[in-house]
């Protein structure tokens, strides 16, 4: 167990690696931090079982570094990795922490890309490699890297490594590199390959086993929409024009769903694109680039593609697919709230995978929130909220003058109120789609009934229904809500139940028996500006009559 006491300062690192730890922002290691570290300094090998999300990379670079002879420029350290975003995750850390380091060179080879900057790399001379098994092999083969002076292999995700068919490679790579070198050894699970691995080439190994206390973030947001697999397309696009987001993941279950997906938003008007094994290496790079810099904003991905993919901008994912097991959920999930920002996580459920759901949430120890599909109402709101917001915006750009003559010539030629031209260049910018979307047939399958009457639903066993005043009108969303009263009135996301939101109000599930000192922080409590005036609701039917 991690000491509160402990510090980075107290794990005997070399000066100038702690130097750049506190320049991040570390103070106090994880739990496998404080084990892996201090075993690694020692020169013992170690095997760590551990999610990602607790700080493995760390605990692996930052003994290495302290370790390492900067004066020599023979490859001293090769960290494996299942994957390129990996890889390059691993190698920025890696330059991270070694900032202070004089004449450190980390060196990230993999499949795919170029091979000019890896071959000058190379030629250069990298302290450090980071790498794919495959790219590693194709450079051993050919003689452009030398691992004969190899003191430190990492092997991170171990098992994902296996699972993606690397399993001979990474055999092929540990029997060329020295008897004695210091190993670790990182993986989420222990299946017979990984141990029959550490029995044959670790030495008496460290077991480090770290389980998260939430094997997900306290920072991301968790619900789900119950819908039914045909709807689910009208589902994200609901939600994609009413939620929102300033980036977002959407995940499905094959490579073929990536691209089907992506293509039917990019018919929608959405900027998206799709990821997954099959798409080249040079377009995988251009559309991670887009998404970073925003040219793209809603990446359509599998899991494996997914991996490693560390996106600041990523606001949202959203699992079109439920994941079979809960490991991946809690992977997919773990690609929003980064660098301590907020995250939201959107699951789409349909009735026959409500057994799924709750083993998410069992496993996770979390309880997701039920949200509301938006209504047609809802998105018909938002796209008049946007088409005027494009009024104003146009109205300060350049040229404007130019189409005002024009326009002020065409009403005085043709007897046109400037109304009726307005309203003719609004069909014209729209090329023939329909501009407010209607409501599509009733589905004939039993579950849709029951859904329509999720509004008078009574809340479950020990929450009452109360009333705030901010709704879809304030561009609030779910997580805006739980966020503020969570963090205003000291309560956990667990205490909280089915959330509502209408047009100009919301109707959020708490505790039955608020304390005073609860209701009191609550008072000023203001959503997207809004003070929320939390109050005990009177009833569906009175809250109806005042929707517009």
């Amino acid at each position: 167990m991690t000491s509160p006491e402990l510090t980075f300062a107290d794990l005997q690192i070399h000066p100038s690696v702690l130097q750049a730890v506190g320049d991040v922002g570390y103070e106090t290691p994880s739990a496998i931090q404080a084990a892996t570290i201090p075993a690694m300094l020692a020169g013992s090998d170690v095997v760590g079982l551990a999610q990602t999300g607790t700080g493995k990379t760390a605990a692996f670079a930052i003994p290495i570094l302290s370790k390492i002879d900067t004066a020599s420029r023979a490859t001293q350290a090769l960290v494996l990795a299942p994957t390129r975003e990996l890889a390059l995750q691993v190698a920025e850390a890696f330059g991270r922490y070694g900032a202070h380091l004089p004449q450190i060179n980390v060196l990230p080879i993999y499949g795919g890309s170029s091979y000019g900057p890896q071959l000058a790399g190379l030629k250069r001379g990298a302290q450090i490699v980071v790498g794919t098994p495959g790219r590693v092999i194709d450079h051993l083969e050919k003689g452009r890297l030398d691992l004969s002076h190899l003191d430190y292999l990492v092997l991170d995700e171990a098992d994902e490594m296996l699972q993606m068919g690397f399993a001979e490679d990474v055999e092929r790579i540990l029997a060329d590199t020295p008897e004695y070198k210091q190993v670790a050894l990182f993986s989420a699970t222990m299946p017979p390959a990984i141990r029959k691995i550490t029995t044959k080439y670790l030495h008496d190994p460290v077991e480090v086993t770290v389980k998260a206390k939430t094997a997900t973030a306290e920072n991301i947001s968790q619900r789900y929409i119950q819908v039914s697999g045909p709807r689910k397309m009208d589902a994200l696009t609901r939600v994609l024009e009413v939620e929102p987001f300033e980036a977002m993941i959407v995940f499905v279950r094959t490579k073929q769903a990536t691209e089907e997906v992506a293509e039917r938003l990019k018919a929608r008007g959405f900027a998206a694109a799709a990821i997954n094994g099959d798409i080249p290496q040079a377009q995988r790079e251009r559309t991670i680039a887009a998404l970073k810099n925003g040219d793209i904003d809603i990446l359509i991905a599998t899991d494996v593609a997914a991996r490693g993919l560390d996106v600041e901008r990523i606001s949202h994912v959203l699992n079109y697919d439920i994941p079979q097991d809960t490991e991946s959920y809690v992977h997919r999930i773990g690609r929003t709230g980064r660098a301590g920002r907020s995250g939201n996580a959107l699951l789409f459920v349909t009735p026959r995978e409500r057994h799924l759901l709750r083993s998410i949430e069992k496993a996770t120890r979390s309880t997701l929130i039920e949200a509301e599909l938006p209504s047609v109402e809802d998105v018909n709101a938002q796209r008049v909220a946007k088409f005027r917001d494009s009024i104003s915006e146009a109205l300060d750009a350049p040229g404007i003058d130019l189409f005002r003559r024009l326009i002020e010539d065409y009403e005085r030629d043709n007897d046109v109120t400037m109304a009726d031209i307005a309203a003719a260049l609004a069909v014209q910018s729209r090329d023939g789609e329909e501009f407010l979307m209607v409501e599509p047939p009733p589905e004939k399958r039993r579950e849709r009934p029951e859904r329509s009457a999720k509004p008078d639903r009574k809340p479950r066993e020990g929450l009452a229904t109360y009333r705030i005043s901010v709704g879809k009108r304030h561009k609030v969303g779910p997580g805006h809500i739980v966020g503020a009263i969570a963090n205003e009135g000291g309560l956990h996301r667990s205490e909280f139940g089915h959330i509502t939101i209408r047009p100009d109000f919301s109707l959020v599930e708490l505790p039955a028996k608020l304390p005073k000192k609860t209701l009191k922080a609550l008072e000023n409590t203001r959503i997207s500006g809004v003070k929320i005036n939390l109050q005990p609701d009177r009833g569906p039917a009175k809250s109806r009559r005042k929707t517009p």
